[in-house]
């Protein structure tokens, strides 16, 4: 149907959504977690197609996430516009398990979406997903939650705090405020604070990241509280629908368009168990969506039919209509920058594992630490983004021993990933096999076949993944044409927020790509002629 808005917005791993409007135009910001550059923006000005417009936290200063654990990184950046500039909060999160988060906020700004951010102004760490409020007297509030390692379980969340900052200074001054404590669904966090006829309104995310998750709504008089809950509480959650198409919603945002139209933007999951597969489990990870809502008589914000529930559908917003942008299936490395698709782990320099320009027409990917460093790897991917689709590429490489590999993987983080890859058996000589690691607490790794199935000596390889919900088939070639099926099909949910140590301990979602390591430590170099990347 060409009269709605299909959710999600941004398909695959784009979660905890910023939305700001300039003039006719809107921007969505998203976390990147451990993934290089980060934070992801999207431009539309319909709020129905969107196209990646830039990924501002592009170079050291301003990021560089080398050692950091899976699921640490870039966590719910805030994008707002005032007076000219475009101001973007962030956490860099340091640590993750345990009862310590080192979490640690900037502010950078820029006059224009896509051009060079300011150097990072270091806010504090006392907690992560902050935002800023520009208030209508022109003073600016730094809105952030409270981290407590002294209490055990949700009571970690201790609420959201509020002080004032000071752009000349470049720092928080004046007192702490202490404004909201949360609901009792607890898991207070991702504040974003806005004002509408004389009342200041707070939305939080509560109920943790996974299928209890909820946006809560609570307003005051005064700036520094006390505030009152919604009628309703929630007024985004599926967390007692769990048959509805759309789960794990909240942590989101909204805006107004130009003709007062009022659309909140949220984080999703789309359970394969309720699209076609099997398993309760979601490998694009938490994705964006949107929903309409409507101010009523009572000053309160509401879905616009009163009902919490997400939407899978909604109605078009009274925006001109805008063309889709077009989606580039395949890329044969013919350019000296990498396709806006990829991204990469952790570091800010990808030069030190790759290069497009060292043999013309390829990527060469040069072998460095094992598939599970928090440090080097060298493993360009892109996120998957529809439930089905096949991806290939070609590879020319020569392992000379069986710490040298390279091919295709299917990947969420370093304990969860499927990897056709080529590499040298010391009977076989050249071989092709599937290494997986299912992120159980062992973290071990399994492989597809005792030896591997053997490969002739300099000839280039294709190599395939299909992903059917959570069937994954692996398939190679030597000509391109002539496909041969690699005898173990995968199970492809094993990819996912919810599997492995289960739900609540990682965040991010599924990527297919490149890779090549050499734990030998001596840089041995694969060259992948193209990428191809099909949804159906």
């Amino acid at each position: 149907m060409t009269d709605v808005i299909s959710n999600p917005i941004l398909p695959g791993f784009n979660p905890d959504p910023s939305i700001c409007r300039v003039g006719d135009d809107y921007y969505i910001a998203t976390s990147t977690f451990e993934w290089y550059p980060g934070v992801q923006i999207h431009h539309s000005r319909d709020l129905k197609n969107w196209r990646l417009v830039a990924r501002p936290l592009n170079r050291p200063d301003l990021l560089d996430m080398t050692g950091e654990p899976d699921s640490c990184g870039v966590w719910a950046p805030c994008l707002t516009y005032n007076e000219g500039l475009f101001y973007l909060v962030y956490t860099d999160v340091k640590r993750f398990d345990g009862n310590y988060k080192d979490t640690h906020n900037y502010v950078t700004t820029c006059a224009t979406i896509d051009g060079d951010w300011s150097s990072p102004v270091y806010m504090n760490s006392s907690g992560f997903d902050p935002s800023l409020f520009h208030d209508d007297d022109g003073r600016k509030w730094y809105v952030n939650m409270v981290w407590d390692h002294r209490r055990p379980g949700p009571t970690f969340f201790k609420g959201i705090d509020l002080q004032e900052y000071c752009p000349e200074q470049k720092k928080l001054m004046g007192p702490v405020h202490s404004i909201f404590p949360g609901s009792d669904l607890s898991f207070t966090e991702g504040p974003h604070l806005y004002k509408r006829n004389g009342y200041y309104y707070l939305i939080t995310a509560e109920g943790g990241t996974g299928y209890n998750h909820a946006v809560t709504m609570a307003r005051s008089k005064s700036l520094t509280g006390p505030y009152e809950l919604h009628p309703i509480k929630h007024i985004i959650t599926a967390k007692d629908t769990p048959d509805n198409k759309i789960q794990r919603a909240g942590h989101g945002d909204f805006v107004e368009t130009q003709s007062g139209e009022v659309y909140h933007v949220h984080l999703c999951s789309r359970p394969l168990s309720l699209w076609g597969g099997k398993a309760a489990r979601s490998p694009m990870g938490r994705e964006t969506a949107i929903q309409k809502m409507e101010w009523r008589e009572d000053d309160w914000l509401w879905p616009i039919d009163g009902d919490c529930i997400p939407k899978a559908e909604i109605a078009i917003a009274d925006l001109p209509p805008e063309m889709p942008s077009k989606a580039y299936a395949r890329h044969d490395f013919d350019e000296t920058a990498l396709p806006d698709e990829f991204q990469w782990l952790r570091v800010p320099d990808p030069s030190v594992f790759m290069s497009l320009t060292d043999r013309a027409g390829f990527l060469r990917l040069y072998g460095r630490e094992s598939i599970g460093s928090w440090y080097k790897q060298a493993l360009i991917a892109r996120r998957q983004q529809a439930f089905c689709f096949t991806a290939s590429t070609q590879v020319e490489f020569e392992p000379e021993h069986f710490q040298q590999m390279g091919g295709l993987v299917c990947y969420y983080n370093t304990h969860k990933f499927h990897y056709l890859y080529i590499s040298r058996d010391e009977t076989l000589g050249k071989v092709l096999n599937v290494m997986s690691c299912v992120g159980d607490q062992s973290w071990m790794l399994t492989f597809g076949l005792e030896q591997g199935i053997k490969l002739p000596d300099n000839v280039p390889v294709y190599l395939r993944a299909a992903v059917d919900f959570d069937k994954l088939q692996f398939s190679w070639s030597l000509d391109g044409t002539d496909w041969h099926l690699f005898p173990v099909t995968q199970d492809y949910s094993l990819l996912s927020d919810e599997a492995g140590k289960g739900e609540g301990a990682n965040f991010t979602g599924a990527f297919v790509g490149m890779c090549c390591q050499d734990v030998a430590g001596t840089g041995l170099h694969a060259d992948f002629d193209f990428f191809e990347y099909i949804e159906w």
